[in-house]
Parts: C-alpha cells; structure tokens; sequence
C-alpha cells in the first residue's frame, strides 16, 4: 500500500470478522454492542460494526465505510435516486403520452415528492445516527420518523385521487381523512417520550393505524364500484393487496428482529432485518407508483359513469 495511503488510513478489526481488513478514514473506528453508548443500544443482535462518538464531519466520511448502517444507508440513498429518475421520466415521457391533465401532474409530482423525502430522511438518521451527540441522534430520529409518516401520505395521495377518481366528494374526503391523520402524528412527535423505548410499540401502533387506515377507502371504493365481480376492482384490487403484503412483510421483518435474533452476530453487515425493511420499502413505493401509472392509464381509457359525480 502507498506511503501516503497509509498515512491516511488505518486498519482495524471488525468483531467475528477479526482476519477480515478494513480501510477506515483516520479517527472513525468501530465499535461492538457493549462499547456503544446507551441511545444507541436498539439491536442487541447486531453484535459488532458500530459507528459511535463522531462529529458530523466524520459522519459523513463514514458513508463510504463498511458498517452495519452501510446497507440503510446506501439502500435508501439509492431509492431515492430510483424515484427521482422516475419522476423525471414521468414528467418528460410517461405523463405528456398519456396526455395527462394538470392534476395528474400534481398528483404525480406529490406522491414521488414523498418518497424522496421519506427516502432523504432515512438516509439522514442512518448517517449521523453515531454523531457524538445524543441530541443531534434524536433529532435526525424524529425527522426518520417524520419521514416515514410523508411516504405513507405519498401511498394515499395518488391511491385515493385515481380511486376516487369519478367521485369528486369522496375524494376530498379521504384526502382531508387522510391529512389530517398525517398531521396528527406529526403533533403526537413534539411528546417528550415519543423517541423513548418505553413508546416504542405505541410509535407502531400509530404508524400501523395510519397506514392500516388504508382499509377502509380501499373497502368503500369496492363497495361504490359494484362489489368484487367489476372489472375495474379485479383489476385494481389485487395490486392494493400486494401492496399491503409487501408493507406488513416488511413490518413484520422490522419489529421481529429476524433473521439476526436466531444467529447473533451473523448478520451485522448484510441480511439483517432492518436492512431487509428498508429494501421491502423500496419496493413497495416502487409497486405503488407504477400501479398509479397503471390506473392513470386506465382512468383516461375508460369514461366515468354518468352517476358517479353524486356522493
């Protein structure tokens, strides 16, 4: 290795992976479970690969390190990358050959908005989450959290405007419905104990509610379109429930620790749960967004029906 190189770098050991060397910018190590401060003891699975103790400056340099955040971090830094190229393909290719009407615009414009921020934010925690401050720690935190809350709003927005899209009363509803809950949540986050362990099956609970409160639009648009033997809700419907499959299987990974529960220490630096989240996520936006593609597409083929204005 150059002499220059070396002056810049040292090498250090990584837990289990204690013959494995690593390149690290100088003054950023690594840190097992036990050495980590108290914030940021969540995973006890994870058993080695911890950032701790940087200033912002080396939060950043740590992006291009091995870690056990290196896959939450470059996943989500990738997905929003992903949905801004879509939303510069829809706005240059997709929308002008379906010869979409202002409000597809905005309401495409607002939904991949959404996830890019919902993305940003993750990627935000993930990198400064071993910043030296506990405060610094939480506030990335919260804004995480916040981040998740507009990804959801970024799923109901175009969900309701294309399935209520022959109903324009219903429609203002839900989407009422559905910000007003949004900014529920974001006033239940100023609470002193939101970020604290003892509120973290409230803080699912919350976010499960507001997602779950999906249902209910979803089973009113069936039952105002003729039940389950229409076209239009055979069509649409199963791509709500993949929708919502890919969304609890994702939870599900996220609040059960698996795989890493069952092997400790195993999956510190790829196939962890939390990792395993962050791709479902992805992947779910990916899906919801090509299927509003799908139901634009199908909305400006097919006429509304001449009753469908009335509530």
């Amino acid at each position: 290795m150059p002499q220059k190189l070396l002056k810049s770098a040292h090498y250090i050991e990584l837990g289990s992976y204690q013959y494995w060397p690593v390149l690290v910018p100088r003054g950023i190590r690594l840190y097992t479970y036990e050495q980590i401060p108290v914030f940021l003891k969540e995973n006890p699975y994870i058993t080695d690969g911890y950032r701790a103790h940087l200033p912002s400056k080396l939060c950043l340099k740590s992006i291009f390190i091995l870690s056990n955040e290196t896959v939450n971090i470059w996943s989500h830094l990738l997905g929003f990358l992903l949905f801004f190229l879509l939303g510069v393909n829809d706005m240059a290719a997709v929308l002008p050959a379906a010869g979409a009407s202002r409000e597809d615009y905005v309401i495409y414009s607002i939904g991949l908005f959404c996830f890019q921020v919902c993305m940003l934010c993750s990627v935000g925690y993930h990198l400064f989450c071993c910043h030296r401050s506990e405060k610094t720690c939480r506030r990335w935190l919260a804004l995480d959290y916040a981040g998740i809350s507009i990804g959801i709003l970024g799923c109901y927005v175009p969900g309701v405007f294309y399935a209520f899209y022959c109903n324009s009363f219903w429609r203002q509803v839900y989407l009422l419905t559905v910000l007003a809950l949004i900014l529920a949540v974001f006033t239940v986050q100023i609470h002193p104990l939101y970020l604290t362990q003892e509120w973290k099956w409230i803080r699912s609970a919350i976010f499960c509610s507001v997602a779950g409160y999906g249902i209910v639009p979803a089973c009113h648009w069936v039952w105002l379109n003729g039940g389950f033997d229409t076209e239009i809700v055979q069509v649409f419907f199963p791509r709500v429930l993949v929708m919502y499959f890919i969304a609890a299987s994702a939870f599900i990974f996220y609040i059960s620790k698996i795989p890493e529960r069952y092997f400790p220490g195993q999956v510190n630096y790829l196939g962890a749960s939390h990792q395993v989240w962050h791709v479902l996520v992805v992947l779910m936006f990916y899906w919801w967004h090509q299927t509003a593609v799908y139901i634009m597409h199908y909305r400006h083929s097919q006429p509304c029906p001449q009753y469908s204005s009335s509530a």
